[in-house]
């Protein structure tokens, strides 16, 4: 088995993940009916930004890394991601690139820092999760100049460098149909490159990717988007879900989906060597609703998991 394989292995084993869905858009759009989750579509019409966020807005009064580990904890889940840059573009560490983080925030708590302090002292793994597509510093599907081009390569470089061991990184936003700069622009190759260098055993996981293993580690499914399980696929895979309407706090949110709804589309999952990703909405503090916190409960108690793989099933993708 290489060195890819065994890395997609031990990541399938873990079978079940929180994503943590935490940034400016739960901010920006909690009270707004006219946008869900994110200005969806505007980079591909060329308008302005409707909704530019100011850093000084950032100032969340409770983030609480330690109460996320305990929720995630109660759903069984063993591993955890965090949203650190999503597409609005506001990054939750003090980048040196750009000028839209928390280094410029009213409150300057590196939330990376902070999530993986969290998790990691509670013995779980814990990846992150970047947007190449950037409606701040104008990083579409339009231009791909050397200026974006370095604020892309360059936070990655950050993430990689300044945290220790990062297992995964989940990129999103990058030759997708919801937008970002093509393979054309930003190669998979250059991208992959640069991740196993700085940090061989992280596994690359493309959320835009749709050509198999071809341009990720791990084939990515959407499953909130409408990207679903293909039949007879085998691994190694990872597919993220919601228990609410969207994948950021609102404050009109109803009572979550059921546990019965999540642990059929686990087991699915399970069957399918497709690793399971529960999403996690703070509010805009930074607080987990109690109703989110009894649904992950309630999971963890009737959540089972098969054996872990020793060897990879017939039809495991191979690049």
């Amino acid at each position: 088995m290489d060195h890819l394989c065994a890395l997609q292995r031990d990541f399938i084993n873990l079978r079940l993940g929180t994503f943590i869905h935490w940034n400016s858009a739960a901010v920006q759009f909690h009270a707004n009916p006219d946008i869900i989750d994110w200005e969806f579509d505007l980079e591909n019409g060329g308008e302005p930004r409707r909704y530019p966020f100011p850093e000084s807005d950032w100032a969340p009064r409770a983030p609480d890394c330690d109460r996320w580990v305990q929720i995630a904890k109660s759903a069984g889940c063993r591993f955890a991601v965090l949203t650190a840059k999503h597409h609005e573009g506001f990054a939750l560490w003090p980048s040196e690139f750009g000028n839209h983080s928390v280094a410029q925030a009213t409150v300057r708590t590196d939330i990376v820092a902070e999530f993986l302090r969290a998790f990691r002292a509670a013995g779980l793994q814990a990846g992150l999760y970047f947007s190449v597509l950037d409606l701040t510093a104008g990083i579409g599907r339009r231009s791909f100049p050397p200026a974006q081009r370095e604020l892309v390569l360059g936070q990655i470089t950050e993430l990689l460098t300044n945290y220790g061991e990062i297992p995964y990184l989940i990129i999103d936003g990058w030759n997708a149909p919801w937008g970002g700069p093509s393979y054309r622009e930003l190669p998979f190759e250059e991208v992959d490159a640069l991740v196993k260098r700085l940090q061989p055993n992280c596994l690359l996981m493309n959320i835009g990717c749709t050509e198999g293993i071809s341009g990720t580690d791990v084939v990515f499914f959407e499953n909130g988007a409408g990207q679903e399980l293909t039949p007879g696929f085998a691994g190694p895979g990872a597919l993220c879900q919601k228990l609410t309407r969207t994948w950021f706090y609102r404050d009109d949110e109803k009572e979550p989906k059921s546990a019965d709804w999540a642990l059929g589309l686990m087991e699915q999952c399970f069957a399918s060597h497709a690793n399971f990703m529960l999403n996690l909405s703070p509010d805009p503090d930074g607080r987990i609703p109690a109703p989110l916190a009894e649904r992950f409960a309630e999971i963890g108690a009737r959540v089972s998991f098969p054996a872990p793989l020793t060897e990879l099933p017939a039809g495991w993708l191979r690049r």
